[in-house]
């Protein structure tokens, strides 16, 4: 989609119903497009036949229908891509962590996820020119995991400005998963105020395997954590900005050979996220990720460091 644009005008609306929207953070036609007509009727307090309205006027403004795929390929060619620290996970991810999509890291306590998030929190922030996306970096933690401290390890080991890089990154820590949907909905505004150019989920089915218990529970579970999953990737398109989301796993019991860990999330998250990444440990400080979905991507291995200044490459 092309580059925000504040809402000046949508024809017909009124002057009333624009403060509305403005009051809610909808703020651009792009976030008003993303959003569902019945969010915004919510989020608003305006009629569904207004909201209706609305969100029909502003996907006009940004989405022009059915489109030839030459038109497509030359808007990826505005796809960013940040480097990870490693030169080996770069490579099986196509570059680096992308712009438009959901990647999600999958692994056991200690495989790697969080290290890796701590590392594009402080990477994504450099220049485009020097493998980062040049925007800030919003977290969502769920498990009380964000140490700022890490970041201003890795960001001191680099060389980098600590404080700047510290401001750069917006953390809000969300207390149960009717918290965390509540943020995910607000990130439109957030993104737009911040110029966020990265959102991370650490981690994403944390609260929802914790609060919905039971196969009583699994419909409505999975039908919330579908509705969080859908509104991040309409965030990621609308902004041209990466999501990255852990994701846990849970053990098989009746696995005679083979990898006993399943991720959690089901069909939901599997269908959901564009890029999925399987995590474990390796030898001492080492780990290893293999590519195991992907529209594109080959399910390739690769093998990486944890050390003071984050994710680094290592021998292979």
């Amino acid at each position: 989609m092309a580059e925000n644009s504040v809402v000046i005008d949508l024809d017909g609306v009124s002057s009333t119903t624009l403060s509305k929207l403005k009051k809610a953070g909808l703020l651009t036609y792009e976030s008003i497009a993303v959003t569902p007509s019945k969010e915004i009727e919510e989020m608003t307090g305006m009629g569904s036949d207004t909201a209706l309205k609305v969100s029909q006027l502003a996907r006009k403004k940004v989405d022009h229908g059915f489109v030839p795929a030459t038109l497509v390929l030359e808007q990826r060619k505005l796809m960013l891509r940040c480097n990870t620290g490693s030169p080996d996970l770069n490579r099986i991810l196509g570059g680096g962590i992308e712009t438009g999509a959901i990647t999600e890291l999958i692994g056991e306590f200690g495989s790697g996820k969080t290290q890796i998030c701590f590392t594009l929190s402080v990477l994504a922030q450099l220049p485009v020119e020097q493998g980062g996306f040049g925007g800030k970096v919003c977290v969502i933690d769920t498990e009380g995991t964000f140490l700022p401290e890490r970041i201003k390890q890795i960001a001191e080991e680099r060389g980098l400005d600590t404080i700047e890089i510290l401001n750069g990154v917006l953390v809000a820590r969300a207390f149960n998963s009717e918290h965390q949907t509540i943020l995910i909905k607000n990130l439109p505004q957030v993104v737009q105020e911040n110029k966020v150019k990265l959102v991370i989920v650490d981690s994403m089915i944390g609260h929802f395997r914790g609060e919905y218990i039971g196969r009583g529970t699994l419909s409505d579970r999975q039908q919330k954590i579908g509705s969080c999953l859908a509104s991040l990737l309409r965030v990621a398109e609308a902004f041209n900005l990466a999501v990255v989301l852990t994701n846990q796993v849970q053990a098989k019991p009746d696995t005679n050979y083979g990898d006993p860990n399943k991720p959690t999330g089901g069909h939901v998250m599997a269908h959901a996220c564009t890029h999925r990444v399987y995590l474990r440990k390796g030898k001492e400080n080492t780990r290893i990720a293999q590519v195991i979905d992907s529209p594109y991507l080959p399910e390739e291995k690769a093998r990486f460091a944890v050390e003071a200044a984050g994710v680094i490459g290592c021998e292979q």
